[in-house]
């Protein structure tokens, strides 16, 4: 999928491996102080991943499927925040489920990002919990866009 300032791959974690790992060590290692241990939880490669590059072909942001249809690892880099490249990351996530593995999509947000799932099609379930020592709320996709 391309558009005028990135475009976005999808594929195996052995394709996009260096990308994924560049990413989610900036935004949730680095930026949000996530033990290592509990973002590298052995699932990477059971998943589907989506990376999207600049175009000087640098990694911009990533995202990931399970089979069960959940979908997580949600990274942005602070300078392509709000500037739609993770929404159509999630967009792709949220068709890849629905059409591919036949899963309703469901992921735990980060509680400063409801509002983001919100817009998509996701609504909130159960009460806040904490991740990684971040507070989140599971949201599960109902397709009522909120734009």
């Amino acid at each position: 999928m391309k558009n005028n300032t990135y475009t976005i791959k999808l594929g195996g974690w052995q394709h996009l491996e260096a990308s994924c790992r560049q990413l989610r060590e900036i935004v949730f290692i680095q930026e949000q102080n996530v033990p290592p241990d509990l973002e590298w939880d052995g699932l990477d490669e059971n998943c589907v991943h989506t990376v999207a590059y600049d175009h000087e072909n640098h990694a911009i942001a990533t995202g990931r499927l399970l089979s069960d249809g959940h979908i997580g690892r949600m990274a942005v880099l602070s300078r392509w925040r709000h500037k739609g490249v993770g929404s159509t990351i999630l967009e792709l996530l949220v068709r890849h489920s629905l059409e591919q593995t036949g899963q309703e999509p469901w992921l735990d947000a980060q509680t400063h990002a409801v509002d983001f799932y919100l817009r998509h099609g996701f609504e909130v379930q159960g009460e806040v919990f904490t991740d990684a020592g971040i507070p989140h709320r599971h949201m599960y996709w109902s397709g009522k866009h909120n734009q």
